[in-house]
């Protein structure tokens, strides 16, 4: 080599030619032969592969712009560098190993197949809950629809969440979002268009501790539903039935005579496979809940098997949909302006805290997976206050038993 010769003058050379920019040219080495599937366009370095597409398993030849690290951020700013990211390509492609090269698919694009994938499986997700996934994801394509998914990483996910809770978001609902967005990455993962899901840390949540609806409230908004409503009996033994047994709203409505079992004592909550988890449970009667089933089951109705039948169901055997506009005048007449349905269930997770039946137990029959988990973070606090109240019970002097009269 001279010494006024630079290292890139004696390596590679680019062949000269008419090409007009934008458009690919041929790398020779310093003998001016040519590099062997290495180009160049407007001072990016690409390298010619023959690459299996990860959507149709058909095999192109494509030209894939070339990075000098591993995590493919760097574009390779010399011939040597783009040389070694070229042989390290072919390496990954023959060990199976080949990154993600070349992705067009948008988010707005990927969400729409995602949906599609869903609607092609049959019970994959409830309807609701695909509703509430394509709210979520609508914010995510008002922002980065046009972003390629393989584009989407931790910095957006973050301005995403930033902008959620500055417009007045809760934690937990962001991080809804977030999951909703995942969804999508996984499933695009899945298909071969990203290789890599960025992995984000959940916001801190506080869990929502109101106060604890007591027995009284309950009483004091059946009574009320009484007054207001012509379906003030049956929004009554509704409201009753979901304190007494733990379940929610919608799996309560659904309940069908069908699912007592009386001689085992049982009430299974989602024989119809609708519950939040899609499993059945079964809640073994306690004193109250025995009582009042015993009480609904005398005032049935002769003809139909649901437990709370719809009042306009004429021809058509069919639940009740919904008792919002009684709970609506019922908790304005008792006072009571911030009840909803699922203080129900909270009243009975709390009685059986403060009763002291295991977490494990509780949460088999509200329908929880974790084994407890989520009981002793929300109401753990209620065995602790129980306790205390317990302890304060406990006397040492002397008392005075009388004797009862024979």
């Amino acid at each position: 080599m001279k010494g006024s010769e630079t290292p890139s003058k004696v390596e590679t050379s680019i062949v000269k030619s008419t090409h007009r920019a934008g458009q690919y040219q041929k790398v020779l080495d310093g003998r001016k032969r040519r590099i062997r599937g290495l180009w160049v366009r407007d001072g990016r370095y690409y390298a010619q592969l023959t690459i299996e597409d990860p959507g149709t398993g058909e095999k192109k030849v494509r030209r894939v712009p070339l990075f000098s690290d591993e995590k493919r951020t760097v574009p390779a700013a010399t011939v040597a560098e783009a040389k070694e990211a070229m042989d390290r390509l072919r390496v990954q492609r023959a060990d199976d190993k080949l990154p993600v090269l070349c992705c067009t698919l948008r988010l707005s694009e990927c969400v729409e197949k995602y949906f599609d994938s869903l609607a092609m499986m049959k019970d994959a997700k409830r309807a609701s809950t695909v509703g509430k996934e394509r709210s979520a994801l609508n914010l995510w394509d008002e922002l980065f629809g046009n972003l390629r998914v393989d584009q989407i990483g931790l910095a957006q996910i973050n301005r995403m969440r930033e902008k959620r809770q500055s417009e007045g978001s809760s934690a937990r609902t962001v991080n809804l979002d977030v999951i909703a967005l995942r969804n999508v990455l996984k499933y695009a993962q899945e298909n071969g268009w990203v290789n890599d899901i960025p992995r984000v840390k959940p916001l801190k949540t506080k869990p929502k501790t109101g106060p604890l609806v007591t027995a009284e409230d309950i009483e004091r908004l059946c009574d009320a539903a009484m007054k207001v409503s012509k379906n003030g009996k049956q929004f009554a033994d509704y409201v009753r039935l979901m304190a007494c047994c733990g379940s929610r709203r919608d799996e309560t409505l659904r309940l069908k005579w069908s699912d007592v079992d009386w001689a085992n004592g049982q009430l299974t909550v989602g024989s119809d496979g609708l519950s939040k988890n899609g499993e059945a449970r079964k809640v073994d009667f306690n004193p109250k809940l025995k009582s009042l089933l015993k009480d609904m089951f005398a005032r049935r109705a002769q003809d139909t098997d649901w437990i709370f039948p719809s009042p306009q169901r004429g021809d058509k055997d069919r639940s009740s949909k919904t008792f919002r506009e009684t709970l609506s005048a019922a908790r304005e007449k008792a006072n009571l302006p911030r009840f909803g349905f699922h203080d129900c269930r909270h009243h009975f997770i709390s009685m059986a805290v403060m009763s002291g039946i295991d977490y494990m137990t509780i949460a088999s029959r509200v329908g929880h997976k974790d084994g407890g988990v989520l009981i002793g973070k929300v109401y753990g606090h209620l065995a602790d206050d129980h306790k205390k109240d317990m302890a304060a019970k406990l006397v040492f002097e002397p008392q005075v038993v009388h004797a009862a009269a024979v």
